[in-house]
């Protein structure tokens, strides 16, 4: 296809789709004992640097995927917004995503578990045909190439204080997650910080305030299988006061991930510390233990320095630097 490039990572393939201003990505992952500590998982080690090895497809393959072409959040730390937004992603595009990932590599025809971030370009809530495509189709294109234990569709939102339709949009997605997938999806709120000027400062004025977050949070039905998360994504200089998310939100039915700022070239240019982030736990441990303290579930997640120069990581977007 003359309008798709297909770039090469360590780990898998990143697709830029001009045809339909669109990017996306399938993965595999290094392991959750290779690039994780969760101690309420058992994974208790501290991770100094993920090492680049091969990855199997069989165990976990994890696709990102576009809700949108470009995105008009125009976060502080992300790429995409430099694309510009060019409306939403229809529900055969979704699918077509997929399928485009699944038909290159037809050599695998099983895996464990399938995960489906829809989190390449793009605020999810703002399209509803995400919505119908989790629910009705999903499981059945990824089984039409490949025999799947688990399909683990994940939403992560901004929290856009414009989309008037955002409660709707998460309390279906949380009927999704608990009973069209059996608690076997993902609800992750990006927070990134508790001090209000600063999440202003990332998400340029258009997330909503914390107190709107908890007050939204508080509506959410109790999730099934896994609890819905609070996504930081961090750098040195993030403030994460474990007091004032005690007041926020109910820790029997949320968790805690702790992951870098990425690379980005917006990251970098605005001018956020994310030089030790893949080297130094102390970036973590300074967020991680206050909320261990205080009876939080705390998953930090550390990338390779691989993953953020092959700019599969969140914020990153190829389509952005292309004329």
């Amino acid at each position: 296809m003359q309008n798709l490039k297909i770039v090469d990572t360590h780990t898998g393939k990143i697709f830029v789709d001009y045809e339909h201003q669109l990017e996306y990505l399938t993965v595999g992952d290094y392991g959750k004992e290779n690039n994780i500590k969760a101690d309420f998982l058992g994974l208790t080690k501290e991770i100094y640097g993920v090492k680049n090895e091969e990855v199997d497809l069989t165990k976990k393959w994890v696709a990102t995927i576009s809700t949108q072409k470009g995105c008009p959040m125009a976060c502080a730390f992300c790429d995409c917004p430099k694309y510009g937004f060019h409306g939403n992603a229809t529900r055969e595009e979704l699918g077509l995503e997929i399928r485009t990932m699944l038909e290159h590599f037809k050599e695998y025809d099983h895996t464990d578990r399938f995960n489906v971030h829809f989190a390449r370009m793009g605020e999810p809530t703002f399209n509803s045909a995400v919505l119908d495509f989790a629910e009705y189709d999903l499981k059945n294109l990824v089984g039409e190439y490949i025999k799947a234990k688990t399909v683990h569709p994940v939403v992560s939102t901004m929290l856009p204080k414009s989309n008037k339709n955002l409660e709707k949009f998460v309390l279906d997605w949380c009927r999704i997650k608990n009973e069209v997938y059996k608690g076997e999806a993902g609800l992750q709120f990006s927070i990134n910080s508790t001090d209000e000027t600063q999440r202003s400062e990332e998400f340029n004025g258009k997330s909503l305030s914390l107190r709107e977050i908890s007050e939204l949070a508080k509506k959410l039905p109790k999730p099934v299988g896994r609890k819905y998360t609070l996504n930081f994504a961090v750098t040195n200089d993030t403030i994460l006061d474990a007091d004032e998310l005690d007041r926020l939100f109910d820790k029997n039915n949320w968790i805690v991930k702790i992951t870098p700022i990425h690379e980005t070239h917006a990251a970098v240019n605005n001018g956020f510390d994310v030089g030790d982030t893949y080297t130094d736990y102390n970036v973590y441990r300074k967020f991680e233990e206050p909320l261990l303290a205080h009876g939080w579930d705390v998953i930090v997640f550390v990338p390779s320095k691989e993953e953020d120069s092959d700019r599969i990581t969140c914020g990153n977007a190829l389509i952005s630097g292309a004329k």
